[in-house]
C-alpha cells in the first residue's frame, strides 16, 4: 500500500486545500532560495561595481549548467517515485531514490571538474577580456569546487514533498537563502572580501542545506528510506527520459544565454551584458513563485496519475493554471509601470547609457509575461503525468529552438532585436503548449481504457 502520509495527503485532500497546503509553501520556497540571486546580484552590482555583476553574468549561465545533470536525476528520479507510491510500489520507490542520490553526487564530481579546468577557456571564447575575467573566472571556479554537495539540494527538495514533508521543504529553502545572505554579507561587506566569497557564500549555505535534509533521509523516519543502490540501465533510461525537459531546458537556455552574451559584448559591452543580467535577475522573481507552484504539486498530480484518480489531475491543474496566470500578468504590469525599479535595484551609481537601456529593454520584455505561464504550467503538468516528450518539446521550444530562431529574424535590430527576443518565444512557446494541451482528453481516454482492460 502507498505510505499513509502520502496517500491522505496526495488522495485524500481537496483538491482547492491541496492547493494551499503544496503549491504555497512550495512557491514560497523556490522564491526564498531564488530571492538570494536577487539579492546576491544586488550586494556584488552595490559592492564590488558593474564590471563584477557582467562578469557574474557571463558566468551564471555555467553555474545553471553544473547543476543541470543532477537536476535531472533529482526531477527525473520524483516522477517515477511518485507514481510507484501512488502505486503502493514503495520498495522500488526507494531503490529509485537511492540510487538517484548515489547519481547525482558522481555527477556533480565530473561537472564540477570539467568547470573547473575549463573556465578561463569559454570565457576568452565567449570574448570577455582582462576586465570582466578576474571576476568571471572565480566566481564559476567555487561553485565547481562545491558542486558534489550543492548539486543535492534540489533533488532533496522534490524528494521532501514526495513525502509529503512541504513545511520541511519550505525551511530547507529559507535556510538555504537566509545562510546564504548571511555568508555572503560576512565576505564581502565585513570581510572585504572579492566575487569568489560571493559564490562561497551561496555555496555554502546550499551544501549546510542539502546535507541536513540528507542527514534527516539516513536517520530515518521518512516516507522514503534509503537501501541498496540498484543502479542499473532501465532505470536511468527511465531517469533521463523523465528528467530530460528540465535537463534540455536548462542546458539549452544557457546556450542561448551565452550566445546571448556572445552579441551583448559585441553590440553593446558590459552595458549591454549586465542588462541582460537585469532582466533574468528580474526574471528571478516571478519564474520561481510560478514554477514553485507547479512543481510542488508535481507528486500529487503523479500520484493520482499513478492512481488513475483523474478527476483529481484536472482539477489540481485548474488551480496551478489560474495560479500561474495571476502571478505572470501581475508581473508584467510591475515590469512595466516600473521599469527604473529593477535598474537602480543593481546598478545604482551606473552611466545614464545603461540606465536609458535598461529602462527600454524592460518596457519591451515586460510583454512576455502575458502569456508566458502558460507553457511553463503545461511544461510541469506533462512532466508530472510520465509525458516526457511532450513536455521536453515545450522546454526545448521555450529554451532554445524559439529563441534561437528569433536571434537570426531579429538580428537586423541589433540589441532591440535581442530585448524582443523573450516575449516572441513566450507568445510562440504558448501556442503549442496549447496545441498539446488538446491532446490531453485523449490521453486520459486512453488511460481509462487501459484501466478497463487491465
Amino acid at each position: 500500500m502507498p505510505s499513509d502520509n502520502a496517500e491522505k495527503l496526495f488522495l485524500g485532500t481537496k483538491p482547492g486545500h491541496l492547493f494551499f497546503k503544496a503549491a504555497i509553501p512550495g512557491a514560497l520556497g523556490m522564491l526564498a532560495s531564488s530571492l538570494y540571486y536577487l539579492i546576491e546580484g544586488i550586494i556584488v552590482g552595490r559592492v564590488l561595481g558593474s564590471d563584477a555583476f557582467a562578469g557574474l553574468s557571463l558566468a551564471m549561465p555555467f553555474v545553471i549548467i553544473n547543476f543541470a545533470v543532477s537536476d535531472m536525476i533529482g526531477v527525473g528520479s520524483s516522477v517515477p517515485i511518485a507514481i510507484k507510491l501512488g502505486r503502493g510500489e514503495k520498495k522500488d520507490a526507494n531503490g529509485i531514490f537511492s540510487a538517484a542520490v548515489v547519481l547525482i553526487i558522481l555527477s556533480g564530481v565530473v561537472t564540477g571538474s570539467l568547470l573547473f579546468i575549463l573556465a578561463p577557456t569559454l570565457f576568452r571564447m565567449m570574448g570577455a577580456d582582462e576586465t570582466l575575467l578576474p571576476y568571471a573566472v572565480p566566481y564559476l571556479r567555487t561553485y565547481a569546487c562545491f558542486s558534489p554537495f550543492t548539486t543535492l539540494v534540489f533533488a532533496m527538495d522534490n524528494y521532501l514533498r514526495i513525502c509529503g514533508k512541504i513545511k520541511g521543504s519550505l525551511f530547507m529553502n529559507i535556510g538555504l537563502a537566509c545562510g546564504g545572505v548571511f555568508f555572503e554579507l560576512m565576505f564581502l561587506l565585513v570581510l572585504k572580501k572579492g566575487i569568489a566569497f560571493a559564490a562561497m557564500g551561496t555555496c555554502l549555505g546550499m551544501s549546510l542545506a542539502a546535507l541536513t535534509v540528507l542527514f534527516l533521509f539516513l536517520r530515518g523516519g521518512m516516507d522514503l528510506r534509503f537501501s541498496k543502490p540498484r543502479i542499473s540501465l532501465p532505470l536511468i533510461r527511465t531517469i533521463v527520459s523523465c528528467g530530460m525537459p528540465t535537463f534540455l531546458s536548462n542546458v539549452s537556455g544557457r546556450i542561448i544565454s551565452i550566445i546571448m552574451n556572445v552579441m551583448l559584448l559585441s553590440l553593446g559591452g558590459a552595458d549591454a551584458v549586465s542588462v541582460y543580467g537585469i532582466i533574468m535577475s528580474a526574471d528571478g522573481l516571478v519564474m520561481p513563485l510560478m514554477y514553485g507552484t507547479c512543481d510542488s504539486l508535481q507528486p500529487s498530480v503523479g500520484y493520482n496519475w499513478g492512481a488513475r484518480r483523474f478527476d483529481r489531475v484536472g482539477a489540481i491543474e485548474r488551480y496551478c493554471f489560474g495560479a500561474g496566470a495571476v502571478m505572470s500578468i501581475a508581473f508584467g504590469l510591475f515590469v512595466f509601470l516600473s521599469p527604473e525599479f529593477f535598474v537602480d535595484l543593481f546598478v545604482e551609481g551606473g552611466g545614464s547609457s545603461l540606465r536609458i537601456m535598461g529602462h527600454g529593454a524592460l518596457l519591451i520584455a515586460s510583454a512576455a509575461y502575458a502569456v508566458r505561464w502558460i507553457f511553463i504550467c503545461t511544461q510541469c503538468f506533462m512532466s508530472a503525468i510520465g509525458k516526457p516528450l511532450y513536455a521536453a518539446s515545450i522546454s526545448v521550444s521555450a529554451a532554445f529552438i524559439f529563441p534561437l530562431a528569433l536571434i537570426i529574424i531579429l538580428l537586423p535590430l541589433g540589441l532591440e532585436g535581442i530585448w524582443f527576443n523573450l516575449p516572441g518565444t513566450a507568445l510562440l512557446t504558448a501556442i503549442l503548449s496549447l496545441f498539446i494541451l488538446t491532446r490531453y482528453k485523449g490521453m486520459v481516454r486512453k488511460e481509462k481504457e487501459s484501466r478497463i482492460q487491465g
